[in-house]
């Protein structure tokens, strides 16, 4: 097997092989040369290039986000590592494991005017959970050398795993780069030291508290499928003081829960406010998108707000009161109990509002024109089942949030940072990892801006591009403020002439087009259609229409 024959590319590809960390993206360089030859050559590791950093930092995340494991990262020195950055903060926020790895010039020639040099430790500050900055083996006796190396790598590569997130090895690499060798010439002694989990266990006070309170919120953020048993999704949606609020990123289904948040909360009232305020809080999950139910929590705050997590607890709505460190499975298997069911009418009372909201809903779509809104309608009803769904951030995944999903569709998005760089890469690195069939849904600008992930080897054939091409920022037109300047159109929506087809053609895309309802109901009979490339379907809808028509939404299903 042919390797480099630096000790210190070996130790790290030895290492991230016994932490099973298999996928490996690389982006195309020189000082990263003996991390390249080393990951390639091993028949152990499934090596990706991916040429744009920016690009690769979030496929990769895209990948460990359907593994829910470690992905490792590999770029060269200088400006390639700050390109990682985007993607190492989404990754830190949303809690995705990705190890990154950078080649970097050795000590004696950082900050002295070498090219392609920054100083490299210490970049990404706070936004990762270890950081292993690596010495040369030659700077120190060898054998001690090796030693502490190996204690970071694999440290760093420990804790991305048990605390799920991103970590940072920094490799320092002295010329020649590219000479190799057939066997280890550093035989690595990987400590794999065991987090200890300690034992968790509920309170008879907590469970007292628990099945006292005649009206209890649950409200669910990022969540992976299949994460929470159906055993105890049946046990709360049948509790008379329970209701759950799931968010589309949260995966949960179940008819009794109130899947469209902001459907039911923003036609609310002062009163109606105080009689939804909960007496107990439950979230768990990742960040919320819903700023409606952050802005009533936070001002309406319940006296008990629980979180269960097994690592951290954002206090979202201040007013955090318990940290369960504990899996959601063990929550409600220590909170289950044959106590009898509290007379509550918390739940019926919003459960008929919501069955009001609902029809509500269906009169509105059937008055209004084309637009953002009505595309939506069409384009959720016909996505095949047992479909992955990826969004972009600002008012796609809002508008998802409107509506009830098909139930065996998964649905992901970047919501960490809720960036709209890099949403693209995400969705192609997950497609390639879960398999099933992709569709990705899109703004124009998150489009645009992350188009150089087409620039990609991987994409599946069965991976569905949907823009919906509104000419600008159209969320902006939804928020407060002027918006008849021209100052507003050119340096807050950002107005553009731009289409995809050029783009599709570069990249071999099939391409598609839609200007009305018709339209895109003749160009979704086809989409779906088995094909040997991935198609993309551009939506274009009236930039004029599109916010008055999602206003007066909120105050039609009153």
């Amino acid at each position: 097997m042919i390797q480099s024959n630096q000790p210190l590319a070996q130790s790290v590809i030895q290492l991230c092989k016994s932490h099973n960390i298999q996928h490996v993206v690389i982006s195309p360089g020189s000082r990263n040369a003996p991390l390249t030859i080393g990951f390639t050559n091993h028949d152990f590791f499934e090596c990706f290039s991916i040429v744009d950093e920016r690009s690769a930092g979030f496929f990769a995340l895209g990948m460990a986000q359907q593994l829910q494991q470690p992905v490792a990262l590999v770029c060269t020195s200088g400006s390639a590592l700050v390109n990682y950055f985007p993607a190492v903060t989404e990754a830190f926020y949303s809690r995705i494991p990705l190890v990154v790895i950078s080649a970097d010039r050795p000590e004696h020639l950082i900050n002295i005017g070498d090219g392609q040099t920054i100083t490299q430790p210490h970049i990404f500050g706070t936004h990762i959970l270890f950081e292993a900055n690596l010495k040369e083996h030659f700077k120190k006796p060898f054998l001690k050398a090796v030693q502490t190396n190996d204690i970071l790598i694999d440290k760093a590569l420990q804790i991305s795993k048990s605390e799920s997130g991103p970590v940072h090895i920094n490799v320092p690499f002295s010329e020649p780069l590219y000479e190799t060798t057939e066997k280890f010439t550093n035989v690595s002694n990987p400590m794999n030291v065991k987090i200890k989990k300690t034992s968790f266990s509920l309170s008879k006070t907590n469970i007292k508290k628990w099945h006292s309170s005649t009206r209890k919120m649950i409200l669910v953020g990022v969540n992976p499928p299949g994460s929470v048993l159906d055993k105890y999704l049946k046990l709360i949606a049948q509790d008379p003081s329970v209701i759950v609020f799931t968010e589309t990123t949260s995966n949960l289904h179940h008819p009794n829960f109130f899947a469209s948040i902001d459907q039911l909360i923003t036609p609310l009232d002062a009163t109606d406010f105080e009689a939804l305020q909960p007496d107990l809080l439950l979230t768990f999950g990742g960040m919320i998108v819903s700023k409606k139910i952050k802005t009533f929590l936070r001002t309406n705050p319940p006296k008990t707000h629980w979180h269960i997590d097994e690592v951290f607890a954002n206090d979202t709505f201040f007013c955090l009161t318990k940290h369960f460190k504990c899996s959601v499975n063990t929550f409600f298997k220590q909170l289950k109990s044959s106590a009898s069911p509290l007379v509550s009418s918390y739940f019926e009372t919003w459960n008929h509002v919501k069955t009001r909201r609902l029809q509500k809903h269906t009169e509105y779509l059937k008055s209004i024109s084309f637009s953002d809104f009505k595309a939506f309608d069409r384009i959720l009803k016909q996505i095949p089942n047992d479909s992955m769904v990826q969004s972009s951030n600002s008012s796609t995944i809002r508008y998802l949030q409107l509506f009830e999903l098909n139930p065996t569709l998964t649905v992901f998005c970047n919501r960490g940072t809720s960036g709209i760089d890099g949403s693209t890469s995400t969705a192609i690195g997950a497609a390639l990892i879960s398999k099933q069939p992709t569709v990705f849904i899109t703004g124009d600008l998150s489009f645009f801006y992350d188009s150089n992930a087409l620039w990609n080897n991987y994409i599946p054939s069965s991976f569905r591009i949907i823009i919906i091409n509104n000419r600008g920022g159209g969320i902006f037109r939804i928020l407060p403020g002027n918006k008849n300047s021209e100052n507003f159109s050119t340096f807050v929506e950002t107005n553009h002439t731009l289409t995809a087809e050029p783009i599709s053609k570069l990249f071999d895309l099939e391409y598609a087009s839609a200007n009305s309802t018709d339209e895109l109901d003749a160009a979704l009979e086809d989409f779906y259609k088995q094909s040997s490339r991935p198609k993309l379907l551009e939506v274009f809808t009236p930039s004029s229409e599109n916010d008055r028509i999602l206003l007066s939404y909120f105050d039609f299903v009153k």
